[in-house]
């Protein structure tokens, strides 16, 4: 069994990818992520500083050179 692991997403990000790559980690829609983050932002919680964090420590997910299209 492969573990998982997260990454900041590179194809799905509106702004550093990292609520697609906790979708994706979690196997959950990105959107519902987002709107995690925005909800405790806006409610005067960590959101932000917890997105922030997340950008500068997780790593972007690494180039898959097995399976690329020309």
């Amino acid at each position: 069994m492969e573990s998982k692991k997260l990454y900041r997403s590179v194809n799905n990000k509106m702004l550093g990818g990292v609520a697609a790559g906790l979708g994706e980690y979690l196997s959950i829609d990105p959107t519902i992520v987002r709107l995690g983050f925005v909800a405790l932002a806006l409610m005067g919680g960590p959101g932000l500083v917890v997105y922030l964090i997340m950008w500068l420590v997780v790593p972007p997910e690494p180039f898959d050179t097995t399976n690329t299209q020309l």
